[in-house]
Formats: structure tokens, sequence, C-alpha cells
């Protein structure tokens, strides 16, 4: 689950971009800006950054200093606009400048806290036309419309006119484009795994179905199986099976009730690439590290927060104002998201993710992530994972002060910043807020599971981690009751949890697996975890880690007192998965209460296949492969918006995942997220404002929409990462 993010973004719906004339105005529309065609004088425009604007030309021009940071620093606006909270405007200008030069074009709010209301990025060049609707959140009358154009290392001239926002203008309807009626895996299927295509249709009875071949010709034939209505949709649709064809082959289709599908392949190659490129991510998610462009071409950047202006750094970060009176060095561990926090609870699912991987999928000890660290004799993906096991270790109390062995729960800015912004950039004071139990925990499980894989690479980190991991866990039982609250939100996520039983669970079974003592197993037996369904519509997250205990127990070898009812509980599970796949018109082994899908529906789904690889690895039964494998397609285009939820991955895929650096939606000097990055996916609470604009009354799986100002649908975060990681692992070992 991503964090909880109150974006800077407020109330946007940016639904019409249109290169030409303006629409024609309606009677009740209002235009609030003053002397938009700058008429004889630029007034009541304003600039700052020492320009000057020039009408001499017709419209409204500026030299652009170089050597500004941010977009804000050099701007052209005007202020005092009157707002409407729930009133639709239509925002036109006309803009030209030097080629490839970007203009961040906002309306907002012109006082502290200056919240933007709707932004857009254009790249100018010679002089177009460009037109947006969108719909305001709040009511001001301290309204602003701006250009900002700062942050190039060059100067350059730019140019606007014709700047209008009209109120009172029809709000556009936002309808998806899902393309073709036959959803498929857009990636590919497995030869010898089942294959299966959903077609919507209104059709009640069977239809006749082809796959074929790049040239056309077909290769099967058969007819269509009805579903009905689908719950997670409101779709119509039939089932296309097409298993029996198990050559290995590319750019295929199927075509049913005259729909071709988008292509696919069929073959396993496709998944031993993403295993890498899902892993690959978290390299560019470093914090206090340079990204090397021979490294990660497109994606250089300098080091995040070490304590070089403008950032203040995380070399010596105190806490909050009377949290405690000592500064840490937290320098180093991966972003989490789109923000630059670092959390440690979302840090610990996240690196049991990745040593979950390597230590149950013998491939991970091959990989080569392209990293700083390749070639040294430590497997790549261990080397990942210590770049945040060092943070998680970082952010232990010292002995000799309150709460000593107790981990803080996070570190990130004091106040929410807007995007785009480069973590080097970043000028926010960064700060430390309390300890808490499950981030305690957290550090207690993964710092145990460290210290018996990395011992024959590095024995003397998995000594430290060991001792580390003991005292922390020692510390937790001292405060078993120190819970992150809600209501920390301000400049990161809460990522609060009021139940930490489960953490304990989860920390003990780490320890025992490690170290094999009896103090842990009876902890563990102790625990109201133990004998209970930790298999939900949610098999594990952030929020609930009985389940990772689980699945190491019933798969790492051990003596614990009952371990085969550990091992019938994980194959328990997969099979309550299987059998809700088997139910779901695109083979979703997921069923939330009411159809509400989660925030990172998309990692639950993945992480729900990890129980289901899971019981093929305790049983060896081919139904638990099968269901893997047929889970595996909705991520790739056979879902409900016919879209590949992994970048790069598929004919159309997500592209604009909320993140302050892959923002090439905004800036397009800025790159897209990396190859392999999962989107959160449906979310039907739908937090942030452009969801809530474009997506009310959506149903299930259409609550989602690939925009990077969409962070409760549209976020990046490491953990979903590590669960799609973690899946393409497995699949890419059985293919």
């Amino acid at each position: 689950m991503s964090l909880w993010e109150r974006s800077r973004i407020i109330g946007i719906s940016a639904v019409l971009l249109t290169l030409g004339a303006a629409a024609p105005a309606q009677a009740d529309e209002v235009e609030q800006v003053v002397n938009g065609g700058f008429d004889g004088t630029a007034d009541p425009f304003w600039t700052n950054a020492g320009m000057t604007i020039d009408i001499s030309s017709g419209a409204a021009c500026v030299d652009v200093p170089g050597g500004t940071t941010n977009r804000w620093d050099a701007a052209v606006g005007q202020n005092d606009i009157d707002l409407v909270a729930g009133e639709t405007y239509r925002f036109s200008f006309d803009a030209s400048g030097d080629a490839g030069h970007v203009v961040r074009a906002i309306t907002g709010l012109s006082v502290a806290p200056y919240d933007t209301y709707f932004e857009q990025s254009p790249v100018l060049g010679a002089t177009q036309h460009y037109e947006y609707t969108f719909t305001v959140g709040a009511s001001t009358a301290q309204g602003q419309v701006a250009f900002q154009v700062g942050g190039s290392p060059d100067p350059w001239r730019f140019c606007v006119d014709n700047v209008s926002l009209v109120g009172g203008v029809p709000p556009e309807v936002y309808v998806p484009d899902t393309g073709p009626r036959v959803r498929v895996n857009q990636v590919a299927y497995i030869p010898d795994g089942p294959k299966a295509a959903t077609l919507v249709t209104d059709k009640t009875t069977a239809v006749p179905w082809e796959l074929k071949d790049a040239t056309g010709r077909v290769l099967k034939k058969g007819q269509t199986k009805p579903y009905g209505v689908d719950v997670s949709s409101g779709q119509n649709v039939h089932t296309i099976d097409f298993g029996g064809y198990r050559r290995v082959a590319a750019g295929l289709t199927v075509t049913a009730d005259g729909e071709t599908s988008r292509p696919f392949d069929i073959g396993g190659n496709a998944y031993e690439k993403l295993r890498t490129d899902a892993l690959k991510l978290y390299y560019t998610q470093r914090s206090g590290i340079e990204i090397r462009d021979d490294l990660r071409p497109g994606y250089a950047r300098p080091a995040g927060h070490v304590d070089v202006a403008p950032n203040l750094g995380d070399g010596n970060v105190p806490c909050q104002p009377g949290v405690c009176d000592y500064n840490l060095d937290v320098t180093g561990g991966w972003y989490d998201a789109g923000d630059h926090g670092k959390y440690v609870v979302n840090g610990g699912i996240s690196v049991w993710g990745l040593l979950s991987e390597y230590e149950h999928n013998r491939g991970a000890r091959k990989l080569n992530l392209t990293i700083p660290e390749s070639g040294n004799r430590t497997p790549d993906i261990l080397d990942e994972a210590r770049w945040e096991l060092d943070f998680l270790l970082s952010m232990q109390v010292p002995s000799g002060h309150p709460y000593a062995g107790m981990a803080h729960h996070k570190i990130h800015d004091a106040a929410w910043t807007g995007l785009p912004l480069l973590p080097h950039l970043d000028p926010q004071l960064r700060e430390l807020h309390p300890v808490s139990t499950a981030a305690t925990l957290n550090l207690a499980a993964t710092a145990a599971q460290a210290a018996r894989l990395y011992k024959p690479f590095d024995a003397a980190f998995a000594k430290r981690a060991l001792a580390a991991a003991k005292t922390a866990y020692t510390a937790a039982k001292a405060n078993p009751a120190l819970l992150a609250p809600v209501t920390d939100g301000t400049g990161g996520g809460a990522y609060n949890d009021d139940k930490v039983t489960d953490d304990f669970y989860w920390a003990a079974a780490e320890l025992f697996l490690t170290t094999g003592e009896k103090t842990y197993a009876t902890d563990i037996l102790a625990s109201p975890e133990h004998n209970a369904d930790s298999f939900g519509p949610v098999a594990f997250d952030w929020a609930a880690t009985g389940a990772a205990g689980k699945i190491d127990l019933a798969l790492v070898p051990n003596k614990l007192p009952g371990r085969a009812k550990v091992q019938a509980q994980v194959v328990a599970g997969a099979d309550k998965y299987l059998a809700l796949q088997r139910a779901h018109a695109y083979g979703v082994g997921y069923a939330p209460t009411n159809n509400v899908w989660d925030w990172g529906s998309a990692s639950i789904i993945a992480n729900n296949l990890v129980v289901v690889a899971a019981g093929h690895k305790l049983t060896g039964k081919d139904r638990y492969r099968d269901g893997v494998l047929t889970g595996l397609d909705w991520f790739f285009g056979r879902n409900a918006l016919n879209i590949s939820y992994v970048t790069g991955y598929g004919e159309v895929s997500a592209q604009n995942q909320h993140s302050r650096w892959y923002a090439a939606q905004l800036d397009p000097n800025l790159p897209h997220p990396p190859a392999g990055t999962l989107a959160g996916g449906p979310n039907s609470s739908i937090q942030d404002p452009l969801a809530q604009q474009k997506l009310t009354g959506c149903v299930g799986q259409f609550c989602y929409i690939d925009d990077i100002q969409s962070w409760s649908t549209n976020e990046l975060t490491i953990n979903w990462n590590a669960a799609i990681a973690w899946v393409s692992a497995y699949v890419s070992e059985i293919s």
C-alpha cells in the first residue's frame, strides 16, 4: 500500500488539450483574467527573477535568466482571481519559446501554502494554442494564473498571449480508451501453461473465436464460454480458452465478435527480463548516491539528500520538536514511492520481498542488476537490499537514550513538496518521527532474515544485523503498544497501523529461523496469529505481515513444533485464492468486500500470487503453478481497462505513475518510470482530487487512471515492485 499522500495538487481535472481555435463561449461563462490580450499594457500581470514584460510584438515576452533551480524561480502571472469550489474552468493561452523549453502553466493559490489547482507543462516551440478544462476543489479570492519558466541552466525567451480563464464551462466527461474488446496478456503466455482471454460483449450465447499468427493465418479456433456480468467491472463477458496451443510464437492475436486483441507472444523469456527490470527500479530509487547514466541511461541524477544545498540532507537529521534530543545519520535507503520520504514499515516489507525472492527462488543468486556493486562476491539482489537494510539499521535509537533499541517510524520532509522535484533539489527540512512498535518489529524481522542470508558473504554484517534484530525485538516487547498516529501525515505518509500482533509474529519467526532459539519458538506458538487465518482478501502488505512469517516458516527448513500445521495453512490460503480466481471473469485471485478495491490493488493481487506459488513449492501440484500463470495475465492487459500495469510491458502500459522525478508528463525533460515499474492499480476509494473528478462512480477495476496526479490509483512504491519481482522470478524459473 502506498503512502497516504496529501499532494499539493488540489482539485485537479486536466481533461482536454487542443491545438487550434478556442471553443465558443457559453452564455453563462465568465472571464476571470484581466487584459489577457496585453492590449497596450502588461498590467495587471507581474514577473519575478528580474524579468521585464515586453509587449512590443503584441504578445507578452520575457527573457528568462539561466541558472535557476525551480520552475517557480522565474514566472509571469496574474493574482486576485476568484475561483469557486466545484466550478469547471477553461484555461487557454497561446505560447511560444526557444525550442525544447518547458512552461509550467498553473492555476492555484497566490498566497501560502501556494496550493496548485491545475497544472500542465507543454514543450514549447513555434506559437501554439493550448486549452484545458479542470474543476477547482476549493474557493478563494486569492487565485492565480501563472506561467513558471525557471529551472533552466541557460537563458531563453518565452512569449504568451490571449491568456484566458473562463468559469462556468461544462465539465468534460472522462471515458477511458479501453481498446479492443478482446482482452489478453499483452506480454506472453507460457507454452505449456494455461492461456485465456476475456471478451467484453453484449452477446449472451457463445460466439466463435480464432487464434491467428502475425501473418493472419488461423492457428486454432473454438467457441467462447459466456460468463455473464462480471461484478468487478460491470461488464458482460465471455471467456476464451486457447490453452491447447503450445507452440512458441510472436505477434499472435485472438479475434472474436468482430474484435481483434492486441498482439502477444507465447514464450517465457519476457518474465526473465521482467524479474530483472522490476529489481532494477531500486537503484533509481536510491537516496544518498549519484545515479549513474552508464548504469541507467536516461535516469542519471545527482545524489539526493547528502547535505549539499539546497538539500538540508539526511546526514544529521533532528527529530520533530519534542520527540528526541539527538540527531541521526540516516543517509541512504530507498525513496519509498513518488515522494522523498523513507519509511521503516514499508522498507521492511520491501526488503523482505527481495530477501524472500533470494531465499525461495534460487535463480535470484545469478541476477545482474547493473548496479555499482555488480561484480563483487555478493549476489546483486543482496547488494541492493543491503542499501535499504543499512538505512533501517540507522533508524534504531542508540543506547543511552529513551526507547533505546526501538526504531523511528519514518524520516521525511517537514512539508509537502510539489511535482516535479528531483531529490537533490528538495529544500525541505528533514525530520525523524517518533519510534513505533511496528517499525521496531520490521527492523527485527528483516535484520534477523538478513543475518542468515548475508553470513556467507559478509559475516560481520550478519553478526551486526542479528544483534540489532535481537535488541529491537526486546525493545518492542518492552514497548508493545507504541503506535504511529493516523494524524502524522504532513510532508509524508502516516503509515499508521493499529495492530502489531502480526509484526510480533513475523519478527519472532525470522529470529527463530535464524537462531533456532527456543524463546522465539515459544513466542510463535503463543501468538494469536499462529492459529489465525492470515490469508484474507489481502494476504500481506506493510500493515499485515503475519503471512510473511508463515510463508518463511513453511518454506525454510526448521524444527518448529507443529510446523506441518503452518504449511497446511499456507496451502489452504493458496487454495482460497485459486477458488477466487476460478470464479473471476478475469482470472483474479482477489475479491474485496463489496467490490471495494484497495489502494495498491495490483500489489495485493501479486502478493496473493506469492501465496499460490508457495502452495506449489510445498505440494508440487500443477494447479498452483497454473494459478500463478493465470493470475499473471491480469497485470499485462487481461483486465477491464485493457492496460498493462507494468511500465514497458505490453503494447499499452502505464507510463505516468505519480513521482517527483519520473515526471515526463509534467516535464518532458524528465523520464517516465523505468521499465518494470508496477502501478498501484484500481482503488475504489479514489482519494486524490484528479481521480475524484474523473472516476467518481467508478466500478471496481475502472477506478484507475494513468495520470501522474492520481496518487491514489497510480503511484509507484518499493513494496509493490517487490511483489511483481517475486512473482516474475517464480514464473521465470518454472517456464
